[in-house]
């Protein structure tokens, strides 16, 4: 049995302007780095990790890297391991996209499994390379345990992709918190969720996805 641990990056810059960040490259805040820090000792106490995979967007990758660090191992980029490549929205503030792209952008926060960023990577496109990359890492690291530190709207595909086989019910789940920890199984050439979105080990730090998306 494997063991996939997903860690949603600590809070960026772009979480705390309230902007999309898409691929748009926006670092870990001092509170997003300090979140880091206390998901690393958390993985690193609870955990025997033998890799760590991130996104290659410096608030994940620096995530990633907090982990590998405390964990003593290697840490290797993963550019199908980003979050949605948001377009037109790269960067936005939210207010501003829900004015100027009202209906693409309601999609989003009604059907994100439905939904394609304007001029930008529908979720489904994002869920086929996010759960391509987590099979073949589950496959290349047998009977280990592996952490991915990556996005929130990849976390929330594949969650939905796992438990319920498509992206359709992907609207009943909820936005992964800051350097949360969720964590699933591979066994049989399949995965099972364990854990979603624990967070207790940030205490009083705790962030969340803006109100305008939730």
């Amino acid at each position: 049995m494997t063991r996939l641990i997903l860690i949603r990056h600590g809070q960026s810059r772009a979480n705390l302007e309230r902007r999309f960040a898409g691929i748009y490259d926006a670092p870990l805040t001092e509170l997003g780095e300090r979140q880091a820090a206390l998901s690393a000792a958390y993985v690193a106490e609870n955990y025997k990790v033998s890799r760590v995979y991130a996104s290659d967007l410096k608030r994940a990758y620096f995530t990633g890297k907090a982990v590998a660090d405390a964990c003593g191992v290697e840490i290797f980029a993963d550019e199908r391991l980003r979050e949605l490549s948001s377009g037109a929205w790269e960067g936005m503030l939210f207010e501003d996209i829900v004015k100027k792209y009202p209906e693409e952008f309601g999609v989003f926060m009604n059907d994100p499994g439905a939904s394609r960023a304007t001029d930008g990577e529908s979720v489904a496109e994002l869920s086929v390379r996010v759960m391509a990359a987590l099979g073949e890492i589950a496959e290349r690291h047998e009977g280990e345990t592996v952490v991915i530190a990556t996005h929130a709207t990849t976390i929330r595909a594949a969650q939905s992709m796992i438990t319920f086989g498509d992206l359709a019910h992907m609207k009943e789940l909820k936005w992964v918190s800051n350097a949360s920890v969720s964590v699933m199984k591979y066994e049989n050439g399949k995965f099972e969720f364990e854990l979603i979105s624990y967070d207790d080990h940030l205490a009083g730090l705790i962030t969340k996805l803006p109100d305008a998306i939730e």
